[in-house]
């Protein structure tokens, strides 16, 4: 299979409101520092790819505003996904396999300050069966860990069995490593034990349990091959990557368990040899662990080393900078071999995989 690997990584300072800033301004800067750091003008981009969601801009075809910003002529190689910016890197990816270009620019971006982004979210839902009852994307989660907190009931409960502490430690441990990544919204260095005595937002999830909302942009640059090498002083080589999902219909889903994460990361070859570190797409805290289970991950994997979607949030983005942080941590060799992931739907719907290492030092 042909070599592709990320070379750059940017993203945004997020913030809660962006009122000031429309979405090609807040993309600008982001695109500006990943070309800048392989030293390439948009022009000498073989192809183009975006992620984002024109529910939150509130428009159609919204993302043909940022591709103006990025330079759409003289006609360019370009696309675009209705989906988390990890999605567009996966097509920029087969597009680099199949050898149809060298070098692509990947990103993503999304506003959700100016609408109710719980409710904007169910949009996503069954509308037959799910949508008509209009639960809102953080009571779906409290219905997921609760299920989870009820797994002491269960057959396997040896495997299962979480308590809100576990919820708690999960987001004191994001908002500590958080304190090291200047673009996180939520930092510091709480116990578990504080974060127990706040009130409940939906019962069994506190607000720390929940991600912030907030506005964002990232990029990154794939290039192949010796293109690669020449770009970057150690490519995050992207040795396998899949996605899956999972039944549309919440009844039909044992909403503990993520079999489609589980299959992504087995044909992405993520069991194949232990990683370093993952950055997991877990906007929830039980969704951690729900994650962190079907991946195998143990005490010897750092988990989410930039504080994760609990710290930054930004929707359509937050898949995106997944990997990108990922790709970052092997660039300066903080890892060898790193595990991505990202999510979109309603309670780990779908799922993204990708394993990426780095030469030997």
């Amino acid at each position: 299979m042909r070599e592709v690997a990320i070379v750059a990584f940017g993203q945004s300072d997020h913030r809660r409101e962006s009122a000031e800033v429309s979405e090609v301004e807040m993309l600008m800067p982001v695109l500006h520092e990943v070309l800048d750091a392989v030293g390439l003008r948009a022009d000498e981009i073989d192809f183009t790819c975006s992620g984002s969601c024109d529910y939150l801009a509130g428009r159609a075809f919204s993302f043909t505003m940022a591709l103006d910003g990025v330079g759409a002529w003289p006609p360019i190689s370009e696309s675009h996904v209705e989906m988390d910016g990890a999605w567009a890197l996966y097509e920029a990816w087969t597009r680099l396999l199949a050898g149809e270009a060298e070098t692509a620019l990947v990103y993503s971006y999304g506003k959700s300050s100016p609408g109710d982004l719980r409710e904007v979210l169910t949009r996503q839902l069954d509308p037959y069966y799910v949508a008509p009852l209009w639960p809102d994307s953080v009571s779906l989660a409290a219905l997921q860990a609760q299920a989870l907190l009820d797994a002491e009931d269960a057959e396997d409960a040896e495997d299962t069995v979480v308590d809100e502490r576990a919820l708690a430690a999960v987001a004191a441990r994001s908002r500590i490593a958080a304190e090291d990544n200047p673009h996180a919204q939520v930092t510091g260095s709480p116990p578990p034990e504080a974060l127990l005595e706040d009130p409940y937002l939906v019962r069994p999830l506190r607000r720390h349990d929940c991600p912030p909302v907030g506005d964002g942009a990232a990029a990154v640059v794939l290039a192949a091959g010796d293109t690669a090498r020449r770009l970057c002083r150690r490519p995050a080589w992207i040795r396998g990557m899949d996605h899956r999902m999972e039944a549309h219909s919440l009844g039909v889903r044992d909403l503990t368990r993520s079999p489609s994460t589980r299959l992504a990361a087995e044909r992405a070859g993520a069991f194949e040899a232990p990683a370093d570190l993952a950055e997991l797409h877990a906007p929830f805290t039980s969704q951690e662990l729900i994650l962190r289970r079907e991946l195998g991950l143990g005490e010897g994997v750092r988990v989410n080393p930039s504080g994760g979607a609990l710290a930054a949030n930004p929707m359509m983005a937050a898949g995106l900078i997944r990997l990108g942080e990922a790709a970052a941590a092997i660039h300066r060799g903080a890892a060898d071999r790193a595990l991505a992931h990202a999510t979109s739907g309603p309670c780990l719907q779908q799922n993204l995989v990708a394993v990426l290492e780095g030469d030997v030092l």
